[in-house]
């Protein structure tokens, strides 16, 4: 007898939508609630609508063209990973031997 269930394969995957992967999706949403309000702003000043709509086209293709590219680039944990490896210091300086005196005494009992 076969089963009327399907089979869910995207268990433990991370999301994606047209793309975008985890968190870039947030990205994209930021990007377009940001030029709306831009949108917005530069109607309630009185700019001419049409100019706004240029500014707005034109800054939503480069920020757009941007969160694709650093999807592409970090993918899911990439970006995370290299802001973590930014902050590892490249060098430890120490002026006293204090501390290695004490690892040795601790090791010994």
């Amino acid at each position: 007898m076969s089963s009327v269930y399907t089979i869910n394969k995207g268990i433990n995957k991370s999301i994606e939508f047209k793309g975008l992967k985890a968190q870039y999706i947030w990205y994209f949403g930021g990007v377009v609630m940001l030029l709306f309000l831009l949108y917005t702003i530069m109607y309630f000043i009185g700019l001419n609508s049409y100019i706004a709509m240029g500014i707005i086209v034109i800054a939503g293709t480069g920020l757009v063209l941007k969160v694709y590219a650093l999807s592409n680039k970090y993918g899911e944990f990439g970006m995370m990973k290299a802001m973590a490896k930014k902050m590892v210091p490249k060098v430890i300086k120490s002026y006293s031997r204090a501390v290695f005196r004490n690892l040795i005494v601790q090791n010994k009992k």
